[in-house]
């Protein structure tokens, strides 16, 4: 233990004779841990083996990693949970001050530090089963004592790029066998960052030939077959504009609209009566799945290919008249134009390597939820027999397709794909600006998250029970991130980082991210 004499415990410092023992020259170095290693700070009060204060030396930030020797297991590492200032300034004297008197301000600045652990000699994380020594120093983490401890490697066949540590040059990569495996959420409130930090993912997936589908609500993706431009500030993460264009196909049920997209067409001819009434908001209507069955064993008999207008004429002409509802939605449905004699292929929809975007601009909510319905359930069935190859679904706006207040036509296939699809190779993205207002039994199936900026308590509280390893000081820090820092989770990392994202390098659909310059 420390002499007492050498120790304030108001102002948590030592006597310069003890830092002096501890740390050697007040250079901002220690002899025993190597040249240049920055001292920022100095164990005091009670100790224990993973939390404890430290007298701040040094420039230290919330959330940035420290290294602690320990007398048994060596350095270990930490990270700043808190820090604050303290000051004799009371409140008596702030007033007298505010009238023109003059004090002398004394301050101390203190961190609580949480020691994150060191890897033993059969490479396991471990944690101190002693306390650390008071007065013993606080340095900067050296990066590659983060990359170790925390496990963050480069796997240039398996790792997707998505930025850099915060405050360090340690490059963050996904593991993309995991994205695909145990599915991905990117959460931010509106104007966060979320389908920009999408496109970051979505730019490595096609460089490692990923098969992809991705829902796209406001036609936000198919900039990604256009370069971007140049960032301030992009040169140390090593990126460059480039353009995706011989990746991406694009497909859309309004073309009129998004003239760069293929048709999207649904054709009846192979169509059973029951996939057609799952496509109208009739829902466990016998009677109109009968006379659609009817119809439709008429109109075979008939001709080889007919259309809605065809049946709906043999609808009309029923004696009963009472398919008024049904008629309703068939022409509903046959306003939007979703048909046609030849219908889009699943072969031609899905092509292994390539990235197809599901532009659903201008086509009603109600339509689009049952366009993801018919397939997203097409994509699972034709996974489960090997049909197409292992993909990722990327779905934009995921609290349209899988609330969880209320039921849409897609809601059932999003938790069946959440909880069954990593077994037969089927992954997905979750994208949302209201986690609270996303199915819990799909989000909760997420084990990569990539959380940005969000500030609505209810997202906050469904985000923390989701995420696991998230600290309570993380939790705060979701509603203050700035723009372009994420706080990621999973995805082969063992510890949520802070994550200063990389640039894009196609054009962004949305607005642009400013780059943080250090």
């Amino acid at each position: 233990m420390q002499d007492n004499t050498d120790y304030d415990e108001d102002t948590g410092t030592l006597g310069e004779d003890h830092i002096e023992e501890h740390v050697g020259a007040h250079d901002g170095t220690h002899d025993d841990h190597g040249p240049g290693t920055n001292v920022v700070g100095i164990i005091y009060g009670d100790v224990g083996t993973t939390t404890f204060k430290c007298s701040v030396t040094g420039h230290l930030e919330k959330a940035e990693y420290v290294q602690v020797p320990h007398e048994t297991c060596g350095m270990v590492l930490g990270q700043v949970d808190s820090i604050e200032r303290k000051t004799n300034l009371s409140l008596e004297k702030a007033k007298l001050m505010s009238e023109g008197q003059a004090f002398n301000i004394e301050e101390r600045v203190t961190a609580v530090l949480t020691m994150l652990g060191y890897r033993d000699d059969r490479d396991l994380l471990q944690t101190p089963g002693t306390p650390f020594k008071a007065g013993s120093p606080v340095l900067r983490a050296d990066d590659d004592l983060i990359r170790n401890v925390i496990g963050i490697k480069e796997n240039a066949k398996t790792g997707a790029y998505i930025g850099m540590l915060n405050g360090h040059d340690v490059r963050i990569e996904l593991d993309i066998n995991s994205m695909v495996q145990k599915h991905v959420s990117v959460l931010a409130k509106t104007g966060g960052g979320k389908s920009y930090m999408t496109g970051v993912i979505l730019e490595e997936l096609m460089k490692h030939d990923v098969t992809v589908l991705i829902v796209d609500p406001h036609g936000e993706y198919n900039s990604m077959v256009d370069s971007g431009v140049y960032v301030d500030g992009a040169e140390k993460f090593g990126i460059s504009p480039k353009s995706y264009k011989d990746k991406i196909m694009e497909f859309s049920p309004d073309t009129k609209i998004n003239k760069s997209a293929e048709p999207l067409k649904f054709t009846l001819a192979n169509m059973e009566p029951k996939d057609l009434l799952e496509l109208t908001n009739i829902k466990n209507g016998r009677k109109e799945l009968t006379s659609l069955k009817n119809a439709i064993e008429a109109l075979r008999t008939a001709k080889t290919s007919y259309t809605l207008s065809d049946l709906m004429k043999v609808l009309e002409a029923e004696e009963d008249g009472g398919n008024g509802t049904l008629l309703q939605e068939l022409e509903y449905l046959n306003s939007i134009d979703i048909f046609a004699e030849r219908g889009t292929k699943m072969n031609e929809l899905i092509t292994k390597g390539k990235t197809t975007i599901l532009n659903l601009r201008g086509t009603p909510p109600d339509i689009q939820s049952l366009i993801v319905n018919r397939i997203a359930t097409a994509l699972f069935e034709l996974r489960k027999i090997n049909s197409i190859p292992p993909m990722l679904m990327v779905v934009e706006e995921a609290h349209n397709y899988c609330p969880q207040q209320g039921i849409v036509d897609s809601s059932k296939i999003m938790r069946t794909i959440a909880s069954e699809g990593r077994k037969f190779g089927l992954g997905m993205i979750i994208i949302t600006q209201r986690a609270a207002k996303v199915d819990k039994n799909v989000l909760s199936q997420c084990n990569t998250q990539v959380i940005l900026k969000v500030t609505n308590p209810n997202d906050i509280k469904a985000i923390v029970s989701s995420v696991e390893g998230l600290s309570a000081g993380m939790a705060d820090e979701i509603q203050r991130l700035p723009i372009g820092i994420a706080i990621v989770s999973g995805g082969g990392v063992s510890n949520p980082l802070f994550v200063q994202i990389r640039p894009r390098e196609t054009r962004h659909g949305g607005e642009s991210v400013k780059i943080i310059d250090d």
